[in-house]
């Protein structure tokens, strides 16, 4: 390694020097000398250039890092029915260049919702060194009251500067869950900061009578707490009322930004008035946890009454009493005619099951024997005489079907052989003064001459045998 040492003094006035000392090593002597001022400025910046250089390389060549850091909040007083977030920061030294992969997380006796995609943007110093990342959120909800071990999670990323996508996992940890005070064991509690509980009721006419409904819609919000862990409020039969209930609407509640907030139940039913006099809808308790001052609460909703009026015009839809009487009372009656027909109805059915195979091969069979059929009929000379005279009107006309029909009918593929009408086509299409469509307007008057000369021609001349020295394939009939 070359050391240098540099330092001014005043010279003559020929320019301004300095004293420079440059050991190639320890052990070899020292060569000493004058140096302008201009080197040395320039021997300081390459020393520069080449430090940066060196601190550039060796930034670029070592591989990023990746860490993966949870935390439980709250971290203690755990509660079974409250919310838990599980906190997962991903961190690295660089930037990422695509969302990270993060893992699935069950607990058995716990809900679990897991990241939506929102996070929030950190910044950290750890051990002296700038790290940046992001916060995912796990939220969970015990539903029994027992230790929940959470196992290392492995997160997936690809930060900036690394050749491929890097993993790393969090430490396990565990955290234990109580039954709030006041519930049973067994029994789900309501844990949140918040509850508000209300209802809207709304009639079907004025005044109610028999036949009309009543609609109770309940509305359950709890702050801190997750939608899915919002308990069902207990609405019960009423005498003298049939209760129809609806599907529950359950959401949870947010700020606006992704962050959430609380849970929201809204359940509904609708109560069908079949007999007149007083009526009530009894009122509805949910007993919730305070998490904020660690009491048991009680919301409730009140009782609500009513009365309905007698309907002579009203008939229920569906009447029993009715379809007694139609029937007979309380007997039935088969006639034997029906059960006849019921039977041979059932022969039929298990007969047909039973002859399906048979049915399947034989159709199959039948539609070989025609696809045989067409593909023998597209390789015959009929076919291809029927295309003669579609392509004789072409413009320009077409001769592929005749030579085709020719081949077929065992004549080969010479015009001259075939008659003197086709004779005369080849001396109007290639003499000396060609009269091409007059040609061709006689050849589509004689077909039916030609195809019948041929025919005859076919019988009277065609060999049995092949020729025994053919020379072209085009001479075999």
């Amino acid at each position: 390694m070359n050391r240098v040492t540099a330092f001014g003094s005043q010279f003559p006035p020929t320019g301004f020097w300095v004293v420079n000392t440059i050991c190639p090593s320890p052990g070899n002597p020292c060569g000493r000398g004058l140096v302008p001022e201009g080197v040395r400025s320039v021997r300081r910046k390459l020393c520069t250039l080449l430090i940066s250089s060196l601190l550039s390389f060796s930034a670029f060549a070592a591989e990023p890092q990746l860490k993966v850091q949870a935390h439980l909040q709250p971290a203690e007083g755990a509660m079974v029915g409250g919310l838990i977030e599980l906190q997962l920061d991903v961190l690295t030294d660089t930037w990422f260049t695509s969302a990270a992969t993060l893992p699935e997380l069950k607990l058995d006796g716990a809900l679990v919702r897991p990241p939506d995609g929102q996070a929030q943007h950190l910044n950290q110093t750890i051990n002296g060194q700038s790290f940046s990342g992001l916060r995912y959120s796990y939220l969970i909800t015990p539903n029994v009251a027992q230790r929940y071990d959470i196992p290392a999670l492995t997160v997936r990323a690809a930060p900036g500067q690394a050749s491929t996508e890097i993993s790393a996992h969090s430490e396990p940890m565990q955290f234990s869950a109580a039954q709030p005070p006041g519930f049973q064991p067994g029994e789900t509690p309501l844990v949140a900061n918040a509850v508000r509980f209300s209802q809207s009721v709304v009639n079907s006419a004025t005044p109610l009578k028999v036949g009309d409904s009543i609609t109770r819609q309940l509305t359950l919000q709890a702050d801190g707490a997750l939608a899915m862990a919002l308990p069902i409020p207990a609405i019960g039969d009423v005498a003298g009322l049939s209760r129809y209930a609806k599907t529950p609407q359950i959401t949870n509640l947010d700020d606006g930004r992704g962050d959430i907030l609380g849970g929201q139940r809204i359940d509904s039913v609708t109560y069908r008035i079949d007999k007149a006099g007083s009526h009530t809808l009894p009122a509805i308790d949910v007993k919730w946890w305070d998490a904020s001052t660690q009491q048991l609460r009680t919301a409730n909703v009140p009782a609500v009454t009513f009365d309905a009026a007698a309907n002579s015009a009203y008939k229920p839809v569906f009447s029993i009493s009715e379809d007694l009487k139609q029937l007979g009372g309380s007997h039935l009656h088969l006639s034997t005619r029906w059960l006849l027909w019921l039977t041979a109805l059932g022969a039929v059915i298990g007969g047909g099951y039973l002859l399906r195979p048979a049915f399947t091969r034989a159709r199959q069979k039948w539609q070989a024997r025609q696809q045989a059929r067409r593909d023998a009929w597209l390789q015959s000379a009929d076919f291809a005489w029927q295309q003669i005279d579609p392509q004789l009107t072409e413009k320009p006309a077409q001769l592929s079907a005749l030579y085709l029909w020719l081949r077929r009918s065992r004549l080969g593929l010479k015009l001259t052989g075939a008659g003197p009408r086709l004779q005369g086509l080849l001396r109007g299409l290639y003499g000396r003064q060609p009269t091409t469509d007059q040609s061709l307007g006689q050849l589509r008057e004689s077909l039916s001459t030609l195809h019948s000369q041929v025919r005859q021609q076919r019988l009277d001349e065609t060999p049995a045998l092949r020729p025994i020295n053919p020379v072209h394939e085009k001479d075999f009939p």
